[in-house]
């Protein structure tokens, strides 16, 4: 079912936003079932609106998806951007207690952990290596399909934040490796600095890294990860971002410097305010998560 949507970029609650090139002006040119695909444009006023540069933006076009896809394999190979917003009741659920300004410390960071874990299921799908076999069940022989344990798997969580989001990753991610990454923002120019880096210096071979930042705001820390992850060995298609609020300034600008690139969020809100807050967001992730 199509979804109705504003000229806010923001208002929409779908599923998938696919971030095209400028020349593609129109929906039909992904082949869209008319019935579950909506497209809108960037106007140059939305920068104002979304918080971001006042200066001009070129037009882009968004395309909606309205349902979950039910496979990516139809669109792994694809060379632009994608958001993921799954529509499951369970993370619309947790959203609403991290908003909360209410929520105590203890609920938050659980509500955080629980967020990512259904995120980092999502964002798994069809993406992990299997192996396959037989094997005797109490009843008698069985086909099965495992985790393939030779293929590595990573999680990058961004301190501190990114902690409490990735806190039940191993409950989702079989034989999984945690590496920490530590990034600052300086609160006045809202650049982001590296203080603390635990990544190796290069990632085996074939490896899958969820890189984890509840955040994305004005973009400057995951752009940050996300070149210490490429100067690593690692490719967009090896890479999946996983966060708990999106927002267009940090959507923009992962989109201009890793096409091919996939993000899962909670939700996508609609604006930055000038001290690289998300709003209305769920205020400051670490602090709430952490009580400090």
């Amino acid at each position: 079912m199509a979804h109705s949507i504003s000229s806010n970029a923001s208002r929409c609650h779908s599923e998938t936003l696919r971030f095209a090139s400028p020349r593609q002006h129109h929906c039909g040119s992904v082949n869209p079932n008319p019935s579950t695909l909506l497209s809108f444009k960037f106007s140059p006023f939305l920068p104002q609106t979304l918080g971001a540069s006042r200066s001009p933006v070129s037009r882009r076009n968004i395309t909606v998806r309205a349902k979950m896809a039910a496979s990516e394999g139809s669109i792994n190979g694809s060379n632009r951007m994608l958001v993921f917003v799954p529509p499951h009741p369970l993370i619309k659920h947790w959203i609403s207690v991290l908003r909360n300004d209410q929520t105590p410390c203890p609920i938050f960071r659980n509500a955080i952990a629980e967020l990512g874990r259904l995120l980092m299921y999502e964002a798994s799908r069809e993406w992990l290596p299997t192996v396959v076999g037989e094997i005797m069940s109490p009843m008698g022989a069985a086909s099965v399909e495992f985790i393939d344990p030779r293929e590595p798997i990573a999680v990058v969580p961004i301190l501190r934040a990114g902690l409490a989001l990735a806190e039940h990753a191993s409950t989702v991610l079989p034989a999984n490796k945690i590496y920490h990454l530590g990034i600052s923002r300086d609160e006045k120019t809202l650049l982001p600095s590296v203080y603390l880096n635990k990544l190796p210096d290069e990632f085996p071979k074939n490896s899958r890294v969820f890189l984890v930042d509840p955040m994305l705001a004005t973009g400057g820390t995951i752009i940050a990860a996300m070149g210490l992850l490429k100067e690593r060995g690692l490719s967009v298609q090896q890479i999946k971002v996983i966060c708990a609020v999106a927002a267009p300034p940090a959507l923009s600008k992962l989109n201009e410097k890793y096409p091919g690139l996939h993000v899962y969020a909670g939700i996508i809100d609609p604006e930055v305010n000038e001290k690289g807050f998300i709003i209305p967001g769920l205020g400051d992730a670490g602090d709430r998560s952490f009580g400090t």
